[in-house]
């Protein structure tokens, strides 16, 4: 089920700093009682492939998250010592070393279960039984969440497909207009580029431009 247009779950799960200190976050409160947007992206396993590139990539993007006020968390079901293990291997050696954005380690799928997000495929055997299917980690999740803890952006990759940080960057700057200007944005737009009124009159005159 989509949590966009609704509040995030406001339950606190346990993470890890790139320091080695144990936190508990709560995404909810750091939206709304730090004032800031908050993009929370979940990836399926420490020490795997596609993962440590996803999170270098929000790294290196770390500045222009910070210019829009929005605080970036990565999150797996791994525990918080095997993040701490990664985050001490380099990047050369596929470690996550560099990386300063907390890490949740939701271990019991506390929260990854509320959101829906885990691979937790049930199948039956010849005599009716159950049997588990899954990875039992979830997809490639990532949540948009606003200055009222509701989430304005939602979306949900298969395991083998990365992200586009960019495109994060994008929506939030979108979403930060709408709140400043009562405008609404047509497809591929930018910062800088031409928003419209949600009216008929409005649109035509985009479309004619455009």
């Amino acid at each position: 089920m989509s949590l966009v247009g609704k509040k995030f779950p406001n339950v606190a799960i346990d993470a890890m700093s790139y320091m080695g200190d144990d936190l508990r976050i709560n995404l909810f409160q750091e939206a709304t009682e730090n004032q800031q947007k908050v993009l929370l992206f979940w990836y399926p396993k420490d020490f795997t492939f596609v993962c440590p590139t996803e999170l270098h990539a929000f790294q290196e993007a770390l500045g222009e998250f910070e210019k829009r006020n929005t605080k970036v968390i990565g999150a797996s079901c791994d525990t918080n010592e095997v993040h701490f293990a990664w985050l001490n291997v380099s990047k050369e050696n596929g470690g996550i070393e560099g990386v300063t954005y907390p890490l949740l380690a939701d271990t019991h799928r506390q929260l990854a279960n509320l959101l829906d997000i885990v691979d937790q495929d049930i199948d039956f055997d010849e005599e009716g039984n159950e049997y588990f299917t899954g990875s039992n980690v979830t997809y490639r999740a990532t949540y948009l969440i606003d200055e009222t803890g509701k989430v304005f952006h939602e979306a949900i990759n298969d395991m083998p497909l990365g992200r586009n940080v960019k495109e994060f960057l994008r929506m939030i700057d979108a979403y930060t207009h709408v709140q400043k200007h009562g405008e609404v944005c047509p497809a591929n737009w930018e910062e800088g580029k031409d928003a419209m009124k949600a009216d008929r009159t409005s649109t035509a005159e985009y479309l004619a431009k455009n």
